[in-house]
């Protein structure tokens, strides 16, 4: 069994997925807590789960790497992160970079959904940057962290069109219709080790 740990900014649907899935039988992982950066309302879909939840605000440490390294003492205090079994950490629309020392300490085991077809429209508006170049069809990457932002070695990808006239949130709404089923998908296959990331990370496999 697999122990993740989910980071949140937001409403957390790919949160909510996730808990879905997991409570399906035989699915081969299990939520052990879930982090939020602010107090987000996607941390209620965890409370009624009985997931254990925590809020660690940047705002409250002198430096992004101080609370980096709060943040990962709160993974690691439900078991993710340590032991022989270090489980996953999936950033499921925690919208901060995380810093180095943070990724250093779990990745290749932390991994995140953005919505484009990595290497195109990395960044915080990839949706908005996709409408504006033109793109006749973007997506979303489910890829491993790494110290760049969008950067990480891509694990699995799905294909949006882009229909014409849509707007931004349209667009962004039906690429999140795709991204939750994908990013389900990609931890299922994780848990049952079809998808190795050390593997991914070294360069010696991918995305299919």
């Amino acid at each position: 069994m697999l122990n993740l740990a989910v980071l949140i900014s937001g409403g957390g649907s790919n949160l909510q997925a996730l808990i879905a899935a997991t409570a399906e039988p035989g699915f081969p992982a299990r939520i052990v807590c879930v982090g939020a950066d602010t107090d987000a309302p996607g941390l209620a879909h965890a409370e009624r789960a009985g997931i254990p939840t925590f809020v660690i605000r940047p705002g409250d440490f002198r430096s992004r790497d101080e609370w980096g390294q709060m943040l990962a003492a709160a993974i690691q205090e439900h078991g993710v992160g340590t032991g022989p079994n270090p489980g996953l950490v999936v950033s499921a629309g925690l919208m901060r970079i995380l810093p180095e020392g943070f990724v250093g300490a779990f990745s290749p085991e932390l991994i995140n959904t953005h919505p484009a077809l990595l290497p195109s429209f990395p960044g915080a508006h990839a949706v908005r940057d996709a409408l504006a170049a033109g793109a006749s069809e973007t997506g979303v990457t489910v890829h491993i962290i790494d110290e760049g932002v969008d950067t990480g070695p891509v694990l699995r990808q799905a294909v949006v069109e882009i229909r014409e006239g849509e707007s931004e949130d349209q667009l962004h709404e039906r690429i999140k219709e795709v991204e939750r089923p994908l990013l389900v998908a990609t931890v299922r296959e994780i848990a049952e080790g079809s998808l190795d990331l050390a593997a991914v990370a070294a360069g010696r496999t991918g995305a299919d």
